[in-house]
């Protein structure tokens, strides 16, 4: 508006000095109504005069300058239109732009022109600003959470990666935006409010990219072969302690509160005492049958449903021994309390059946394997009995 109302008065000047010039030629014999014509040119000279300076004085406030561009030609115009064309022409070309295909002419980094820029960006996403967030249960005040940004030598990482190497093009074009003060465009359809950054600085550091498949270095071993002694993985080990921290403490599944970390630690125990514990298989009807039917039909054979069997692992007392007893699914915890006592031999004082994971007692001879969830394979310990036997469940 400024710049047309400006044109309009040099316009308008240039009339007057037209005018003005007419005026001089006609001199004194000019008629009493091109005087009064006179006079009001006058006066609408200095009314536009003073309108100019007015101008002039507000443009100055904000620190702008009205500089002119000499007399208003048909050329002047043209150039306008040319320029107006030449501005709609890039906007389409932004509009149509491809990532992959641009590329930036004479990429040079400069980190400190990047970190001075991504502070004044920071600042026009809010960094540190709290906004009310809705929560399930009302709305709580949240911040918002920044972009993590490492600076390399050689170039970038971005989130939690992956590196991006200053020779690609999409991290030049990256790093050119913040360097113009602009923020990043690839970033711009997934936050279109912006974001804050936090920026590592490690400019005089290079990141040393590791290839994710290495050739394997150690001796390859076969089927039967001479046991080799298996060297530990480098690397930071964890303690039992740390172990079991991490996992739950206590498991819902199946309406039976299950004890996870006492569980896991009993096995652990159970493990590291009894690691080298010698393991005898039980005589049992159904290992009888397997051999029998495997003799018969070859391994290719395959029990029916009423001949499925499971097999349970039986550690001693003290761990150091575990037996295998391969039964049938119908048979009950009574049974499995008759081959180890008969395996055992008589003296040998009461014990109680349990399994480790879930934590439960099987005090009822009655009920089958397939009843107490023991197919087709599980795991039992015996302990010496205390006092009366506990009832089949989760104990506490």
């Amino acid at each position: 508006m400024v710049k047309s109302q400006a044109q309009e008065l040099e316009n308008k000047e240039k009339h007057i000095n037209i005018l003005e010039r007419k005026l001089n030629l006609t001199g004194n014999s000019m008629p009493k109504k091109d005087v009064a014509d006179k006079e009001d040119l006058v006066k609408t000279c200095r009314r536009l005069h003073t309108q100019v300076t007015e101008m002039e004085h507000f443009l100055s406030d904000y620190g702008l300058m009205w500089v002119g561009d000499g007399e208003e030609s048909d050329v002047t115009l043209q150039l306008e239109e040319e320029e107006a064309e030449q501005k709609q022409s890039q906007s389409t070309e932004r509009t149509l732009w491809h990532p992959d295909t641009s590329a930036v002419a004479a990429f040079h980094m400069n980190f400190d022109l990047v970190l001075r820029n991504i502070r004044q960006l920071n600042l026009l996403a809010g960094e540190g600003e709290s906004f009310v967030q809705a929560t399930a249960v009302g709305a709580q005040l949240a911040t918002r959470e920044p972009i993590q940004l490492r600076l390399y030598s050689n170039g970038i990482l971005m989130f939690e990666g992956p590196f991006r190497s200053h020779q690609e093009p999409s991290t030049q074009r990256c790093l050119q935006d913040l360097m113009d003060g602009y923020f990043p465009s690839e970033l711009q359809e997934r936050y279109p409010d912006g974001v804050p950054f936090q920026v590592h600085d490690n400019r005089h550091e290079e990141f040393i990219v590791r290839p994710l498949l290495t050739e394997f270095s150690g001796k390859g071993l076969a089927v039967g072969a001479v046991k080799n002694t298996i060297s530990s993985i480098p690397g930071r080990k964890l303690t039992k302690e740390q172990f079991l921290h991490r996992l739950p403490k206590v498991v819902i599944k199946g309406g039976k509160v299950i004890d996870i970390r006492n569980s896991v630690e009993a096995t652990l125990q159970g493990s590291s005492n009894g690691q080298n514990s010698p393991v005898t298989f039980i005589d049992t009807p159904a290992l009888r049958a397997t051999n029998e039917r495997l003799q018969m039909c070859g391994s290719s054979s395959h029990l029916s449903a009423d001949e499925e069997v499971a097999t349970l692992r039986v550690r001693s007392e003290d761990g150091s021994h575990s037996y295998i007893l391969k039964m049938h699914n119908s048979e009950s915890i009574g049974h499995l309390r008759q081959y180890l006592d008969k395996h055992r031999g008589e003296g040998v004082p009461g014990y109680d059946i349990f399994s480790v994971f879930p934590r439960q007692c099987y005090s009822d001879e009655s009920q089958t394997l397939l009843y107490c969830g023991l197919t087709p394979s599980a795991t039992l310990l015996l302990r010496p009995q205390t006092g009366s036997s506990q009832s089949t469940g989760p104990s506490n």
